[in-house]
């Protein structure tokens, strides 16, 4: 049509300069002609609507399925309930049946957002094609749950000590059967738990100098650690990038700075430490005064504590009490202009 209007205008305009037609004649040819071809554009029959290409994997012809259905290969929680009843009962009250959290299963395929489709578990007489978790490899498990915990605290998990063990996240957590209310732990609290493998960490915290909040229930492993790891440290830490940082942020009067440091402070506190909990007093690695001649074997001091008998005979003062500390109180630094030697 456009091209039909071109051709005709060109030709009424050789015709006019042929002619010597004025210039504003011609202008109103023009309009003419374009009214005219306006007027046929508008009064041409309307095409039918095109019909929209179908989706992908969709023959044409074929509708679509209605709001609200499951989509291929889903049979809905519905169906599942049929015959796992209990395991559906385990889900209310838990974070995974919160319908309002778009993260949880319970917003998207419900069971089948970790268990995968199960139209053809459903039509399938030994019952396979779905995810059983029991008998999963852990990478598999793993990687079921890391398609929506793969943020926050759970960031650190590829790599990390658990990982590298091949230890899955139902080593720790079961989502059908949980022991305890927090966290949904396969014992009944982290304490519990932890001892599985950390035997020797956990039989510190009951000895007589140990971290009493933490037998007391107001801390527990996961206050200093984080057992799906850490990118920062390889101590799994919590807090900070190394143990210095993570015990000054509950112990804020030895984090400084102080005028005179001492070296062990500043390095890591478990140098003269044990953060779990010790047989010593103040929770030392060993008893004081054998603490400080690990370092200070050459000192203003006798370089040996048992010179001249210095246990029965003498008696020294830097053998009983607090030892060192009697004088040198201000261990773990000093503001004094004059506290060079860490003395009170």
């Amino acid at each position: 049509m456009l091209r039909a209007l071109e051709r005709y205008l060109r030709s009424r305009l050789e015709v006019s300069v042929r002619s010597g037609l004025p210039l504003a004649a011609l202008c109103l040819l023009a309009a003419v002609v374009t009214v005219r071809a306006t007027g046929a554009i508008a009064s041409a029959p309307p095409q039918a609507a095109q019909a929209p290409a179908p989706a992908a994997g969709q023959t044409p012809g074929t509708s679509q399925p209605p709001p609200g259905a499951p989509a291929a290969g889903y049979v809905g929680s519905d169906t599942c309930t049929t015959c796992h009843t209990t395991e559906q009962d385990s889900l209310k009250g838990t974070a995974h049946a919160q319908a309002k959290n778009p993260r949880s299963p319970a917003a998207t395929h419900g069971c089948e957002s970790c268990h995968g489709p199960g139209e053809a578990h459903v039509n399938d007489d030994a019952k396979g094609h779905i995810n059983k978790f029991p008998k999963m490899a852990a990478g598999e498990i793993n990687a079921a749950c890391l398609s929506c915990h793969d943020r926050g605290e759970h960031a650190g998990w590829e790599g990390s000590a658990h990982e590298r063990r091949n230890l899955s996240c139902t080593t720790c957590h079961s989502v059908h059967a949980p022991k305890s209310f927090a966290h949904q732990l396969v014992k009944a609290n982290e304490t519990q738990l932890c001892v599985t493998c950390h035997r020797v960490q956990v039989a510190k915290t009951e000895r007589a100098v140990a971290h009493m909040p933490v037998r007391e229930g107001k801390m527990a492993c996961t206050s200093c650690h984080n057992p799906h790891g850490s990118i920062s440290n390889v101590k799994a830490l919590k807090v900070g990038s190394s143990v210095g940082e993570l015990c000054t942020s509950c112990h804020t009067e030895m984090r400084g700075p102080v005028l005179w440091e001492h070296t062990p402070v500043r390095e890591n506190c478990a140098t003269c430490h044990d953060p779990h909990g010790s047989s010593n007093d103040r929770m030392l690695v060993v008893r004081m005064p054998f603490l400080c001649q690990r370092c200070h074997v050459a000192t203003k001091h006798p370089s040996s504590l048992y010179d001249t008998d210095e246990i029965t005979t003498k008696k020294s003062n830097r053998m009983f009490g607090r030892s060192c500390v009697n004088c040198h109180s201000n261990i773990h630094g000093s503001n004094h202009p004059s506290g060079q030697f860490l003395m009170r």
